[in-house]
């Protein structure tokens, strides 16, 4: 018997185990996310899946989807909180969209766009963390991390490497190289690990590619990144 919950007021059939973040995409809805990766657990940071579940704002990628259940998702209220946490992670971080060589594959500009977000509405923060250039094939822009962890568990789960780690808590979280000196040079980091492929904004980057695409024909330049997000779920 196949089991269901209504999302924005349509039926969505589930399987034991899928969260509501994973039911909705396999039916076609989709919610925005920067820290929920298919191969990885859970990790709910971002906060941007939240969604409305019996009165209460719960992140989609970490609840299981139950039979009955009604989903609040895209609604004029969730989508504002949404653009609040989007303009608090722009003024975490130094986010230059305009001189950024990954804007138009950049995750939290994309969404920036499909939320309509217009103004920062916060202070801007200004932290002013080194560049790394020490390594021969990679840069790291430690001023645009948005705390996802992605590159974390890549390195850590997958790569087999842990090269890096979040230090610290509240503003002064950052990122760090897992390495004595503190510089990526210094450890076996590739440019070929997932660690090196994952990051959605412009802290991990390949040296000697970056305007190799010119802005106005990347991938969020092209399409939204809604429908470049569930083009991938096919």
């Amino acid at each position: 018997m196949t089991r269901r919950f209504m999302f924005d007021g349509q039926p969505v059939a589930f399987e034991d185990g899928q969260t509501i973040m994973e039911a909705a995409r396999a039916a076609g809805h989709f919610i925005p996310y920067l820290c929920w990766h298919p191969d990885f657990p859970p990790h709910g940071s971002c906060k941007l899946c939240i969604v409305k579940v019996g009165g209460r704002h719960v992140s989609s990628c970490a609840l299981p989807a139950k039979e009955g259940m009604e989903v609040e998702s895209n609604t004029p209220e969730i989508n504002a909180e949404r653009r609040a946490l989007l303009q608090m992670l722009f003024v975490e971080g130094n986010h230059f969209c305009p001189s950024c060589e990954k804007s138009g594959n950049c995750q939290l500009q994309a969404l920036a766009y499909e939320l309509e977000m217009t103004s920062a509405r916060f202070n801007h923060i200004f932290p002013d963390r080194p560049v790394d250039a020490s390594h021969p094939d990679m840069l790291l822009e430690f001023n645009r991390c948005i705390f996802c962890e992605l590159c974390v568990r890549a390195s850590r789960d997958v790569d087999k490497k842990s090269v890096f780690s979040l230090t610290n808590r509240g503003i002064h979280k950052h990122l760090v190289v897992s390495a004595e000196s503190g510089r990526l040079g210094d450890t076996d980091f590739s440019r070929d690990d997932l660690a090196a492929n994952i990051c959605p904004v412009g802290v991990i980057l390949r040296k000697r590619v970056g305007f190799a695409v010119p802005i106005g024909q990347r991938i969020y330049d092209e399409k939204p990144i809604s429908q470049v997000s569930m083009e991938a779920e096919k």
